[in-house]
């Protein structure tokens, strides 16, 4: 079996899609910012730029205190109801 024929089958976009890493970063303005970097099922990796308030609230629904504990957590399940108001 090939490396490829052994990977998961890519899911369907942003559901599979799991934190890679967490970091603060300065934003545009030089204001802190939460960069979260994803990790699709397809093997694409993208990231997010939250303001703070969005970061602490993220941290908050995702039940951690520190950055590096949300690293492998699903991003679908940490953000569901994050932002409906």
């Amino acid at each position: 079996m090939n490396a490829p024929a052994a990977r998961p089958r890519p899911g369907p976009g942003l559901d599979d899609a799991m934190v890679e890493a967490a970091e603060v970063v300065a934003g545009h303005d030089g204001a802190a910012e939460l960069m979260v970097r994803l990790r699709h099922g397809n093997g694409a990796v993208g990231s997010v730029t939250l303001d703070p308030a969005t970061g602490f609230d993220l941290l908050r629904a995702a039940g951690v205190a520190r950055l590096d504990d949300l690293v492998g957590m699903p991003w679908r399940e940490i953000t569901h109801g994050l932002w409906e108001h």
